[in-house]
């Protein structure tokens, strides 16, 4: 999930802790496997916003990094904020083989490895996910449209 060598202890360790915090509420929706990996996913991801706001503080302890301009850093700010709005919409299996596949770039048959379900399993929720994230993404588009005054088939899905 792209932790960084020295960190990977530290961040084992907080997946722990919030596994050991919270497993007295798992109510079995999903998979042991499934719960577990989302947990050790969103720890990541609050990883990488610790390490991106540490950075932020220190800029000069990224030397030769040239850092986004304020511009380049609202966009990101803003694309991640829609993308973890989008991925809200999904349930808890898609959204993780998702992540797992799209995000992360597991291979289809190493998740199914993963979360003992078979590949068929794995494609399908792949493909009702995409569908999904896909109609949101049109809801979206049209949405901004409206604000803006334009049509939405007239608009980039970047910037």
């Amino acid at each position: 999930m792209g932790i960084p060598d020295d960190r990977l202890d530290d961040v084992v360790q907080d997946v722990f802790i919030v596994i050991g915090n919270t497993l007295g509420s798992f109510e079995g929706r999903a998979k042991l496997r499934t719960w577990i990996y989302s947990i050790t996913f969103r720890v990541a991801q609050e990883h990488h916003r610790k390490r991106a706001r540490e950075q932020r503080a220190d800029p000069g302890g990224s030397e030769g990094v040239e850092a986004p301009s304020p511009e380049q850093h609202l966009e990101r700010v803003e694309a991640a904020s829609l993308l973890q709005s989008l991925l809200a919409e999904l349930d808890d299996d898609q959204r993780l083989v998702f992540s797992m596949a799209e995000l992360d770039g597991v291979s289809p048959q190493d998740i199914a490895r993963q979360l003992s379900v078979s590949v068929n399993t794995v494609y399908s929720r792949l493909r009702l996910a995409r569908r999904k994230l896909e109609r949101a993404i049109e809801r979206t588009r049209a949405r901004v449209a409206r604000q803006d005054g334009r049509r939405p088939d007239r608009m980039r899905v970047g910037r």
